[in-house]
């Protein structure tokens, strides 16, 4: 089988890649070679490779800084990413398609923990609305075609993703990657305290990336009906706990300070991940094993430069 991983390079698509089973064949592309934005350049891409699969891992993400403070790019490029890839393939008869979304795309007052039914049951957190809209429209996408034509189109939906291969960017990462980067720096610097956004009392969920390219690869062998599938651990933590759970990874021996003057977005967001486990799928990665084995491929790859975002 020859699968095209759209955003090899990223978090998801470099655990992708690693994980692939021996019988597939994977096709990538970087953004000099086929920028996703553009129509014709993905058209001729797809054209030329012929893929039997995608998984469309490809998006302009960030945390929550980012995501509030630049709402229009994250709806405009998302869309223009998902439609291209989406809608090439299906013209093009490509029969499967794996699209990843994220938690966000759920109501920020959804009942806890969250199932997909509850999928436009109300208001989205403010705070995220540009990138979760761009989410929801890739999922319908998927869904309408699979309805129309009957075509393997169909969404994963990953709870909050660490390990390694992440974005450190202090203005654009996620919660697990700049926790670890400033716990990191603060303890090289010396530094006698490390301040974090907002009470510490949220509560979030969070997985290790290889655990959701183990469920990618499982599902793009199932004929999946179109269906929308949460892909998490069914556990979460507060922000507090997480933080300390960190700082003692790292060896971050200062204060650890909470700003309540910043914004958290919703106060808990777990997802309900029953129906993927009847599937015949479940996580595996401890949080902490996962954790430590992240901040250990940091560590080795800040000593080299290595480190994206920075």
């Amino acid at each position: 089988m020859k699968v095209f991983v759209a955003g090899h390079a990223g978090l998801v698509g470099s655990s992708l890649i690693k994980g692939a089973p021996s019988d597939v064949e994977i096709v990538t592309a970087t953004r000099s070679q086929v920028d996703l934005r553009n129509t014709e350049a993905v058209a001729t891409f797809l054209e030329q490779t012929l893929p039997d699969a995608i998984i469309l891992a490809a998006a302009k993400v960030g945390g929550i800084a980012a995501n509030s403070q630049f709402q229009s790019s994250f709806l405009l490029e998302n869309l223009q990413i998902q439609n291209n890839v989406i809608g090439q393939a299906s013209l093009l008869g490509i029969s499967t398609l794996l699209f990843l979304g994220s938690s966000c795309i759920y109501p920020k007052d959804a009942l806890q923990p969250i199932s997909e039914n509850a999928l436009l049951t109300g208001p989205l957190e403010p705070t995220n609305d540009g990138y979760a809209v761009a989410k929801i429209a890739g999922i319908r996408l998927a869904k309408a075609i699979h309805d129309e034509t009957g075509k393997n189109y169909f969404s994963l939906m990953p709870t909050n993703l660490y390990g390694p291969h992440d974005n450190y960017n202090t203005q654009s990462s996620h919660v697990p990657a700049a926790l670890i980067r400033r716990f990191h720096e603060a303890k090289i610097k010396e530094e006698p305290k490390v301040t974090i956004w907002g009470t510490g009392n949220q509560r979030r969920e969070f997985m290790h990336v290889n655990d959701l390219a183990a469920a990618c690869w499982m599902f793009l062998r199932k004929d999946m009906g179109g269906q929308l599938i949460n892909i998490g651990t069914g556990l979460d933590i507060s922000i507090r706990d997480f933080s300390l759970l960190i700082a003692r990874i790292v060896d971050f021996k200062g204060e650890i300070e909470f700003d309540s003057t910043k914004p958290v977005g919703v106060s808990q967001k777990l997802l309900n991940v029953s129906l993927a486990e009847s599937l015949g799928w479940s996580a595996r990665i401890p949080l902490e094993d996962g954790l430590v084995s992240t901040y250990s491929w940091f560590a080795n790859a800040w000593k080299r430069g290595e480190i994206r975002g920075i």
